[in-house]
């Protein structure tokens, strides 16, 4: 699957195992990316004080990328994209999001959002 396509267009679906594989993806990519960076600029990362500086930042790169995999998770379950705000309602929210997008199978066949993802 195209890199750009998949991370920065909501257009089409994707399965549970693109969902987490897609979204593990950039965050440890962020991980080794911040750890790098707080070591070079001598921020002092250390485990028990976070990330340093750069963990502000690198939260909001990776934010557009994941919510469009959630909302193409959504397409794969046959709702619309914006149940993503959903994870605005505290505790129950991503709770819900997580069972929902992470365990629960999508749509057999084709739905509204185009055909079944392929691996």
């Amino acid at each position: 699957m195209d890199f750009q396509k998949f991370y920065f267009s909501a257009k089409g679906r994707a399965n549970r195992k693109q969902l987490w594989l897609w979204l593990m993806l950039p965050v440890f990519a962020m991980y080794i990316v911040l750890v790098i960076l707080d070591a070079a600029l001598g921020t002092q990362f250390h485990p028990r004080d976070g990330l340093g500086l750069f963990s502000l930042i690198g939260p909001l790169i990776i934010l557009f990328p994941l919510i469009v995999v959630q909302i193409k998770r959504f397409h794969d379950r046959d709702k619309s994209g914006w149940w993503v705000l959903i994870a605005l309602v505290p505790l129950i929210g991503p709770l819900w999001l997580l069972i929902e997008l992470g365990f629960l199978e999508g749509t057999p066949g084709p739905n509204r959002f185009g055909p079944p993802v392929t691996d």
